[in-house]
């Protein structure tokens, strides 16, 4: 079921993916002309916050969360960046930092652009600085919006919300005519949230006994995407 004129799902997503689509061959050739790619094992960590940028990101198939870590050693994840998106350019563009950390959600293929080729690319491109300044304008109306949803959404709303953009962000592995399958964590969903694990393990029971999803160990099919929208409370705000 498509979810398009029944939730926002725009206003989750960075598209960064536009950043690379088409972009003069030439440019193109010089942006990747020393990029290295690399496979990354479930869990592993592409960098942390407030260590120094190396150069940016290209997740060329898998995903990565991106998240902070609080004084309790609790991961908040505030985005998952999927297959085709760039991670990791924020800290170089303002010559500071990684804000955020990143650690990959399952086995993926990720190349790095060093950040001497990004930023000489950057500087001769005719394209790339406005479709920088697109996306990047695009990404803090995301964040906006994530972090009101924490602040004024109940955590089962916050969940459904959780749980249709990560279906959207599995969508594409679906083959035709099978299940959407969300493969992460309960630890994981839960700092997606904002909640503790045993809120998010209460509400997929309940959630699984109204008929809207089934669980398999960690995966989870939404049966209904149209209820779990309900549940969201957008159509009542």
């Amino acid at each position: 079921m498509s979810i398009t004129g029944l939730f926002p799902i725009d206003k989750w997503n960075f598209k960064s993916q536009s950043i690379l689509n088409n972009l003069p061959a030439a440019e193109y050739e010089q942006l990747c002309a020393h990029m290295m790619e690399q496979e990354y094992k479930k869990g592993e960590i592409l960098f942390r916050e407030g260590t120094v940028p190396q150069g940016i990101f290209f997740i060329k198939r898998g995903k990565v969360k991106k998240y902070q870590v609080d004084r309790d050693g609790k991961e908040q994840i505030f985005y998952v960046a999927n297959s085709g998106e760039l991670i990791g350019y924020h800290a170089i563009l303002t010559n500071e930092r990684y804000p955020d950390s990143a650690a990959v959600l399952e086995d993926s293929t990720i190349a790095c652009i060093p950040k001497e080729d990004f930023l000489e690319a950057l500087e001769r491109s005719t394209v790339l600085p406005q479709r920088l300044l697109r996306t990047l304008s695009h990404e803090f109306t995301v964040l906006t919006n994530s972090i009101s949803i924490l602040a004024q959404r109940s955590v089962r709303e916050r969940l459904a919300i959780a749980l249709i953009v990560l279906r959207e962000k599995f969508k594409d592995e679906a083959p035709p005519g099978k299940d959407i399958v969300i493969n992460i964590s309960r630890k994981d969903l839960a700092n997606i949230v904002g909640t503790g694990d045993e809120n998010v393990t209460r509400f997929l029971t309940e959630f699984k006994t109204a008929g809207i999803l089934d669980t398999h160990g960690r995966k989870i099919m939404i049966r209904d995407v149209g209820k779990l929208i309900a549940l969201s409370g957008y159509n009542s705000r």
